[in-house]
C-alpha cells in the first residue's frame, strides 16, 4: 500500500518538470516560405542542402534548415537537380541547433542538439558550375 501512495507524487513531479521544460523552451517555427530563403548550400561531406532564411526579412540569416539528399544527378542542361527528404534533419534557429532523428517536420518532438551557437555559412564551399553559382 505504501507504494500506492507514493505513485501520484512521482507522477506529479514528473508532470511538473515536463511542463517546465516545455514552458523553458521557445516553440520553434516551422520552415518559412521560398521567398525568404537567401541561399541554398550543397554540402558534399554530409550530403545535405542547406537552406539559409531571414525570418525578418533582411540579408542576415536567422533560420537554417538542412535536408539529407537521397540522390542527385544533371538536368538537360549540366545543372545539379537533388533528391531530396521532404523534412529537414535539422533547424537552426536562435542560436540554438535542433535535431529532428525524424524528419516529420516541426511538430515539437525536435531535440534541441547544441545551444548559444551561431551558424557559420563559411565553412561550406560555394558551388560552381563551369564557374557560375549552382
Amino acid at each position: 500500500m505504501k507504494m500506492a501512495k507514493n505513485v501520484p507524487i512521482v507522477l506529479l513531479a514528473g508532470l511538473f518538470m515536463s511542463a517546465s521544460l516545455a514552458w523553458a523552451q521557445p516553440n520553434l517555427p516551422i520552415e518559412p516560405d521560398e521567398e525568404t530563403r537567401l541561399e541554398e548550400i550543397y554540402d558534399h561531406e554530409a550530403h545535405m542542402v542547406i537552406f539559409l532564411y531571414s525570418l525578418k526579412g533582411t540579408d542576415s540569416v536567422d533560420y537554417v534548415v538542412g535536408r539529407k539528399v537521397w540522390d542527385h544527378q544533371r538536368s538537360v542542361y549540366g545543372n545539379p537537380v537533388y533528391f531530396l527528404e521532404s523534412y529537414p534533419l535539422f533547424y537552426w534557429w536562435n542560436h540554438t541547433m535542433y535535431n529532428d532523428p525524424e524528419q516529420d517536420g516541426v511538430n515539437g518532438n525536435e531535440l534541441v542538439y547544441l545551444e548559444e551557437v551561431d551558424f557559420d555559412s563559411s565553412r561550406y564551399k560555394p558551388c560552381l558550375f563551369n564557374g557560375q553559382p549552382c
